[in-house]
């Protein structure tokens, strides 16, 4: 029991014992983002864990179905590229839902901005190349089992920053992720996806079926940013409807890429806004000035080569992630490795990344508190005048299960990279999510056949892999 503003005595959740709680480190549509640091002996003493508060559904039924998508697809998805879900706690009394992760202290939007506003200097050669390959290595995994992300942007791609896993990518925040299939069911229905800046252009002309090529234009863009600092099609979003046209985007694209043809794109005249705004977009002519004057990169460079395939038109003849893991950009210097923070050139400078700022006055009921003078702990901060009732803490570990599948893949990793791992059952269902976690153990995990995937470059990789 602790006191509130008014003196009053209230419960404390039980799960809320195992952490000690830092601070508020972000908030989002989807809810508020904690650091605490876990008092479990499983997960080591102080480790750092983000907790992810959702706001309730808007349809108010309870449990947002984005949190229950995000927990039914990391659950199952077991790579060290992509963020690890570590506990789901929920408060029965009021149905509010925590989802614990392993903490990275550090972003790609943050990483960018910083080279941006604060050293003003490009990104080491080495990071850059490294960043890229271990988000397509996370990217192949999901699109291996089926999975679009569908919201690829730099502060969804998480950067570890101590311990063995620094400079490890871990792609994150999977409320937009689907699991898509063949032959392919429309997706139009589930509305915008992909942040505007990072949206593929059939996505911006209406195409009501789309595959994992819509991820991969994303890549693109990041890949640009990357290199230049500041996004690669910075249009302005029409807001005006649920889902209106949006002309200054695709103008900005064509600005950089020149105007798409039915020669190159023979399914760009089947799109619906293509024909129905053709006198807005069709007119227009552009004085194409170059993909390769923009991000600064030789026309013929391997670099360059890469980033063009990924910013392909057709998304038919747009490069896969499987592909773009065997690209000659990888095979050259600087080889990619594991920590994209350190280089391992001794006279190239390590840039000391600043860490997330936390605001420690926010509690994990969102409510204010003033700043304490030191780490917080949870047994003795206010918080919100709701009681919250028993509640149910799903260790995640301990959950997880195998599946074997008579498709394996046998993927050889980068230079101190480990092996592939996963475990079945993804499934998107809404409802209680107590009772949708123990159906999980029914599901079976759709996978399709994948060839090797070797790290690039003169370096061997470890022999041992991983069968999933």
């Amino acid at each position: 029991m602790v006191a509130d503003g008014s003196g009053k005595q209230r419960a404390r959740p039980e799960w809320l014992q195992q952490y000690d709680l830092v601070g508020k480190i972000g908030e989002g549509t989807y809810g508020l983002v904690y650091l605490a640091k876990s008092k479990e002996p499983a997960h080591s003493r102080g480790t750092k864990i983000a907790i992810k508060k959702f706001k309730q559904s808007k349809e108010g039924d309870g449990v947002s179905p984005t949190a229950i998508r995000e927990i039914m697809l990391l659950r199952e998805c077991i790579h060290e590229n992509i963020v690890k879900l570590v506990n789901v706690h929920i408060n029965h009394g009021d149905m509010s839902l925590y989802l614990a992760f392993d903490y990275a202290e550090h972003d790609l939007y943050e990483i960018i901005r910083h080279h941006r506003e604060k050293i003003n200097c490009s990104i080491n050669a080495y990071t850059v190349k490294s960043l890229l390959w271990q988000i397509l290595n996370g990217l192949n995994y999901l699109h291996s089992n089926w999975i679009i992300h569908r919201d690829l942007k730099p502060s969804n791609i998480l950067v570890m920053g101590e311990g063995d896993e620094q400079g490890l990518v871990k792609i994150g925040d999977f409320g937009l992720a689907r699991i898509f299939q063949a032959p392919l069911r429309s997706l139009s229905e589930n509305g915008v996806v992909v942040t505007i800046w990072y949206r593929a252009p059939e996505l911006l002309l209406g195409s009501r079926h789309y595959t994992s090529a819509v991820d991969m234009w994303a890549v693109g863009c990041i890949f640009a940013e990357l290199l230049t600092l500041k996004p690669l099609f910075q249009g302005i979003e029409d807001k005006s409807s649920p889902n209106p046209f949006q002309l200054d985007q695709l103008d900005k694209i064509f600005k950089v890429l020149g105007n798409p043809t039915a020669d190159k794109w023979p399914t760009l005249l089947t799109l619906p806004h293509w024909a129905s705004n053709r006198q807005n977009i069709q007119t227009r002519k552009y004085d194409n000035p170059g993909l390769y004057s923009i991000v600064q990169l030789p026309p013929k460079s391997p670099g360059f080569d890469l980033l063009s395939k990924m910013l392909e038109y057709d998304p038919i003849k747009r490069i896969t992630a499987s592909q773009a893991l065997e690209h000659d950009y990888f095979r050259n210097d600087p080889i990619p490795g594991r920590n994209s923070l350190v280089p391992p050139n001794a006279a190239d400078k390590v840039v000391p990344y600043p860490q997330r700022p936390v605001d420690y006055s926010t509690d994990f009921d969102g409510t204010t508190a003033p700043p304490p003078p030191q780490m917080p702990n949870p047994s003795s901060m206010s918080g919100g005048s709701n009681q919250l009732h028993q509640s149910m803490n799903v260790n995640m570990q301990q959950q997880q299960h195998k599946v074997q599948n008579s498709n394996n893949m046998v993927v050889n990793p980068p230079v101190g990279m480990h092996g592939l791992n996963s475990s079945a059952g993804i499934y998107t269902q809404r409802g209680n999510p107590a009772v949708l976690l123990q159906q999980q153990q029914q599901q079976g995990l759709r996978r399709k056949e994948q060839s090797n995937v070797s790290y690039p470059g003169h370096y061997q990789p470890p022999n041992k892999s991983r069968r999933i």
